[in-house]
């Protein structure tokens, strides 16, 4: 392919105003067809001016903007999903350790997703409880979990044998930490053995 469509193509790109995009989104703003979008973006990043994460994700090499969190609402289409459970509760403060993978709560199904940018876990959680999150920061570029919530979710894993969610690394609350929000959350659990353990974890950590 020559380099006469690049240009035009990569303008199309920048006037997402976003650091990740996907093949259909650059399709419909250039007037291209998949095929053709799909070509001009595989040179781009030929030329190292793009990344291709995954199929049909792209994004730009050299985005200030881009970090392991700007995939996170293209990780599970047809479906919303907020960061939550070890990764929420580094970013709250809470637990100092930094995860290795990016832990995601969502109505899709469990499964880990491995790219060039970062590894995500997503875990399915009931519906029901589907709940408790908001954009972060100015550019409200992912969903997060709340501290109380990211708390009573890494429970709710525990309780469902979720083995790496059994043991904390030591956990460093805020005063503005309310765990009465917390009992709030676990309350909201539908099953009742699992929204059991939960309440009772929450009054083990809150005398710790």
């Amino acid at each position: 392919m020559s380099a006469q469509p690049r240009e035009p193509l990569i303008k199309f790109v920048r006037k997402l105003g976003r650091p990740v995009f996907t093949t259909r989104e650059v399709s419909a703003l250039a007037g291209k067809s998949l095929s053709v979008t799909t070509q001009g973006l595989r040179y781009l990043a030929e030329q190292g001016i793009l990344i291709k994460v995954r199929r049909g994700l792209w994004a730009e090499a050299d985005g200030d903007r881009l970090n392991a969190f700007s995939l996170i609402p293209y990780l599970a289409p047809g479906h919303r999903a907020y960061v939550s459970f070890l990764s929420a509760l580094h970013l709250h403060g809470i637990i100092e350790q930094i995860p290795q993978v990016i832990t995601i709560a969502s109505t899709a199904h469990t499964k880990t997703i491995r790219t060039r940018i970062g590894t995500y876990r997503i875990h399915r959680i009931s519906p029901a409880f589907f709940a408790g999150f908001d954009w972060n920061g100015p550019e409200r570029a992912y969903l997060l979990a709340s501290p109380e919530k990211a708390l009573v979710d890494s429970l709710y894993l525990s309780a469902h044998r979720k083995s790496q969610y059994r043991n904390f690394p030591e956990l460093e609350f805020p005063r503005s930490f309310s765990f009465g929000k917390a009992r709030q959350w676990a309350r909201r659990i539908p099953a009742e053995r699992v929204r059991a353990i939960v309440l009772r974890e929450l009054a083990r950590i809150s005398e710790l």
